[in-house]
């Protein structure tokens, strides 16, 4: 990667990771006594494994920690190090920082609705999915801009992996891309379950397209995954087990947001369900347990997402978390390889 400023690629990585995770350690602190002083507390379901009941009433929403320390981050850096380049460029970050926001805030509204108006659901199925199917209509008229104003005829498309093969879609890429954002935004929120499960997860596939942003010479993209990978790390000094603070859906929804868009930008669409490969993991046990118990009345799992299966046959929290920690850095690496080497 060539740095528009002369500092080498790694020196740039580390700026931005060093920020980063220093502004999540320092938002920290703060952020979760007034979420506890505000009452922001999470409600365990009685239908998941009992031993979460004793996390009940610890501090939710926390997403906005990361978020915040994203945004403080990526914006600054990148009007100082990417500030000055093409129409193209700049649009790529404003593209990431909204899918990253924007999912947040559907996310946001849906922990409001939890915590302070004590309905235990949130947002109805309905009322999320029309938020998401928006955000998704929103970021493809952003595409659409930077395609009429950059003459950029290839932002439509999509790459088959491994390979040079780029197939043009033109506007049926707007259903592709409405599945692959709201697919995500649910997948990652579906994983978060388990103390830093979704947390340190993401922040492998983030940091993934870090690798795949330097390779293809992406400055945006690096600053942008690197931004949140770093803010994730910080998230998981407090979100780790036992956990001080959870991401809530304000974390989980704009995490998926946030991924969706990277596959997007850097055109690895396809990719991304292996790098993100624990999270289709996640939501496929779920989508199993419910058409075997409605259609033959049979329980595939002890309980889904398959994280609540693996507690529940005896393993310990920690080592679920652990096991899929290094289940999606193997997923990512095979990202990465397709991605990278067999091109």
């Amino acid at each position: 990667m060539i740095s528009t400023t002369g500092w080498s690629p790694h020196t740039l990585v580390l700026l931005v990771l060093a920020v980063a995770f220093g502004l999540g350690v320092i938002l920290g602190p703060f952020v979760i006594p007034i979420l506890r002083r505000l009452k922001f507390g999470q409600s365990i379901r009685t239908e998941g494994p009992q031993s979460h009941q004793k996390k009940t009433g610890t501090p939710t929403m926390g997403g906005v920690i990361f978020l915040t320390a994203t945004v403080l981050a990526a914006v600054p850096l990148g009007s100082l190090l990417i500030g000055h380049t093409e129409h193209r460029g700049r649009s790529d970050l404003f593209f990431l920082l909204f899918a990253l926001l924007g999912y947040g805030i559907l996310g946001f509204l849906d922990d409001y609705i939890k915590v302070v108006m004590k309905r235990n659901l949130g947002l109805t199925a309905k009322q999320k999915l029309l938020g998401q199917l928006f955000i998704g209509l929103v970021l493809f008229w952003v595409l659409w801009q930077v395609r009429v104003v950059g003459a950029v005829d290839s932002i439509f498309s999509v790459r088959i992996p491994a390979t040079d093969v780029v197939v043009e879609l033109n506007w049926l890429y707007l259903p592709l891309l409405v599945v692959i954002m709201i697919a995500a935004s649910n997948a990652v929120n579906l994983t978060d379950g388990l103390d830093g499960l979704a947390a340190g997860t993401a922040a492998i596939a983030y940091g993934a397209y870090a690798v795949i942003g330097m390779v293809q010479n992406n400055l945006n993209v690096v600053i942008f995954a690197v931004a949140v990978a770093g803010t994730l790390l910080a998230f998981l000094v407090f979100n780790a087990h036992p956990a001080k603070v959870f991401m809530g859906d304000t974390g989980s929804l704009a995490l998926g947001g946030g991924l969706a868009g990277l596959a997007v930008i850097t055109k690895t669409e396809l990719l991304l369900p292996i790098i993100g490969g624990v999270f289709v993991l996640e939501t496929l046990s779920v989508m199993i347990q419910v058409i075997s118990f409605k259609t033959r009345g049979k329980r595939i799992f002890r309980m889904s997402p398959i994280h609540h299966h693996f507690e529940l046959v005896g393993w310990s929290e920690w080592r679920v978390v652990t096991t899929f920690w290094l289940t999606g850095f193997l997923l990512a690496g095979l990202g990465i390889f397709l991605e990278v080497y067999l091109r």
